[in-house]
C-alpha cells in the first residue's frame, strides 16, 4: 500500500521542530517549473492545497533522472524523497527525491507554456487557466471570501435563505431577463407554468419576506441579466449578496454596509497574504494600501444633494468630467463616483437619499416627496460597489407606486407583507465578482469568474 501524500499546505503549517521529525515524506501534484543543471535538477511543485509551490530536487546519480528531467510543465506526478530544511533560502523546506513516478503526462499540445500570456488569451482557455499564477490566486481568494461572506453573517445571527432562481416577476425592473421556456412543441412561455417565467436579476423581493419572519437574513447565489454590455463591469450570470434587516431604517443599512465591507476586506487579507501579496506585485501595485485605508476610514455620509452640489462646485473650477452636465435628479456616472470619493472626501463615501424618479419602486419614499432613501457606498478606486434602501413598509404608498408602473399583477404576495405584520426594514447588495475585483485588483469580471458568461460568449 502506498504511503499517503502529504500536502504542501499541510508542510507549510508544520513549525520546524515538527518538520525536523519528518524524514522521507510523499508528495503528489503538478510541474509548474523544471530546471536542470545536468548535475541536479529542480521541479517547482504544485498541488493546489496552497498558492505556495515546494522545490523537489533531483540528482543526476539517481536512476530516474534522466526520465523526471523530461517530465513536463502540467504532468502530473508523484515523489518520495527525504524533507531537507533550507533556512535562509526563498523556501523553508525542500524534498530531495528517491523515488519519482509520472501519474500523467502532457500532451506536446498543451498551450500553456512558461511565457506570459494575456487574460484575453486565457480566458478562451477557461478549463486550463486556473493552472496559472493569476488565476489559481484569484479563484482561490473567490473561495475565501465566499466564506467570509458566510462567516459574517452567520457569525451576526443572519439566517442563510436559498431564493429561486426561477421567478415570475423581475424585481425591481433592473434590466432585460432571460426568459425560461421549454423544448415542448407548445406554447414554450405558458405550457409549463401557465405563466411567464425568467432567470432571477435579484433574490431581494423573496429574501424580504423571510425578513418578516427571522428579523435578519441574506441570500447569497447567482443572478442573471440579459444585457448585451460589453463592458470590463457586466456579465449576464453574476453572484449577489443580499441581506435584509428588519426593524431597520437606512442608518441601520449603513452600519451593517460598513461592518460587512470591513470584515470581507480584512477577511481575505489575513487568509490570503500570500495571493495578496502577488496582487500588489504583479496585478496592481498598491491594492494592499488601498484596501488598508479603506479599513482604517471612517465611512462619510453624504446627501445626494450635497452630492450634487460639490460636483457642480467642481466643474466652475474647472474639472472636466465627460458629461460636465450636473443636474438635481441626474443618475451619477462612475466618473462623479469616483470624483466624490477619490478627490473630495479622499475615503469610503456613502451617498443617500436620492431622487425618487431614478430609484425602485420598492424604496421609501422620504418626507420631502421627493427622494427615497436609499444609499449607495462609493470607494476610492472603483466608485460604487454596494447599493441599499430603506424598503417602503407603508401598504397604500408601495401599492399607488406599483399601480403607476404597472407590476402588481403577481407581486399581490409582496404588497401582503405590508399588511400581514409588516415593519421598517432595510437591505442592501453587494456584486459579489466586482467586490472581487475590487479586492484583488483585477479588471474585468470577465477574470474574476471561473466561467464567465457574456453577451456572445458561451464555450463552456
Amino acid at each position: 500500500m502506498q504511503e499517503k501524500a502529504i500536502s504542501i499546505r499541510n508542510l507549510y503549517e508544520l513549525s520546524e521542530d515538527q518538520l525536523k521529525q519528518l524524514k522521507t515524506v510523499t508528495v503528489v501534484g503538478w510541474v509548474k517549473n523544471n530546471r536542470n543543471s545536468g548535475k541536479v535538477g529542480f521541479i517547482a511543485l504544485h498541488d493546489g492545497t496552497c498558492f505556495k509551490n515546494l522545490q523537489v530536487v533531483y540528482d543526476a546519480d539517481k536512476p530516474f533522472f534522466n526520465d523526471v528531467s523530461r517530465y513536463k510543465m502540467g504532468s502530473a506526478v508523484r515523489f518520495v524523497g527525504e524533507l531537507v530544511l533550507t533556512p535562509g533560502m526563498k523556501q523553508p523546506f525542500e524534498v530531495h527525491a528517491t523515488e519519482a513516478v509520472l501519474l500523467g503526462d502532457v500532451a506536446d499540445d498543451y498551450p500553456l507554456q512558461k511565457k506570459k500570456t494575456s487574460f484575453e488569451y486565457l480566458r478562451d482557455l477557461a478549463y486550463l487557466r486556473p493552472r496559472t499564477n493569476t488565476f489559481d490566486a484569484v479563484f482561490r481568494v473567490r473561495s475565501v471570501l465566499a466564506m467570509g461572506v458566510h462567516t459574517f453573517f452567520q457569525n451576526n445571527g443572519f439566517v442563510y435563505v436559498h431564493t429561486p432562481e426561477i421567478t415570475g416577476n423581475d424585481a425591481e425592473g433592473a434590466g432585460s431577463v432571460f426568459t425560461v421556456i421549454t423544448d415542448s412543441k407548445e406554447d414554450p412561455i405558458n405550457d409549463f407554468y401557465g405563466r411567464r417565467a425568467s432567470l432571477t436579476v435579484s433574490g431581494q423581493l423573496h429574501v424580504e419576506a423571510f425578513a418578516l419572519a427571522f428579523k435578519d437574513v441574506y441570500t447569497f447565489g447567482p443572478t442573471f441579466r440579459a444585457e448585451k454590455s460589453n463592458t470590463p463591469r457586466h456579465a449576464s450570470e453574476f453572484w449577489m449578496i443580499e441581506p435584509e434587516l428588519a426593524f431597520a431604517d437606512l442608518d441601520d443599512d449603513m452600519d451593517c454596509i460598513e461592518s460587512c465591507i470591513k470584515f470581507l476586506i480584512q477577511w481575505v487579507m489575513d487568509k490570503c497574504p500570500d495571493e495578496m501579496d502577488f496582487f500588489d506585485r504583479w496585478i496592481a501595485p498598491g491594492v494592499k494600501d488601498k484596501l488598508n485605508h479603506v479599513l482604517n476610514s471612517p465611512f462619510r455620509r453624504m446627501e445626494y444633494t450635497e452630492g450634487i452640489k460639490i460636483l457642480q462646485e467642481a466643474v466652475k473650477n474647472g474639472h472636466k468630467f465627460e458629461n460636465n452636465n450636473i443636474e438635481w435628479g441626474m443618475d451619477l456616472q462612475s466618473e462623479h463616483e469616483r470624483y466624490l470619493t477619490e478627490e473630495y472626501v479622499k475615503g469610503p463615501t456613502f451617498l443617500m437619499n436620492y431622487p425618487k424618479e431614478i430609484k425602485a419602486f420598492y424604496m421609501r419614499e422620504n418626507d420631502d416627496g421627493k427622494t427615497v432613501a436609499a444609499v449607495d457606498l462609493l470607494v476610492p478606486g472603483e466608485g460604487e460597489i454596494v447599493g441599499g434602501s430603506q424598503r417602503e413598509e407603508r401598504y397604500d404608498i408601495l401599492k399607488a407606486k406599483m399601480d403607476k408602473i404597472g407590476n402588481t399583477e403577481g407581486l399581490e404576495w409582496y404588497l401582503n407583507l405590508r399588511k400581514y405584520g409588516g415593519c421598517i426594514h432595510s437591505g442592501f447588495g453587494i456584486g459579489f465578482d466586482r467586490l472581487l475585483m475590487y479586492i484583488t485588483g483585477i479588471a474585468n469580471i470577465r477574470d474574476t469568474e471561473p466561467y464567465p458568461r457574456t453577451s456572445s460568449a458561451l464555450k463552456y
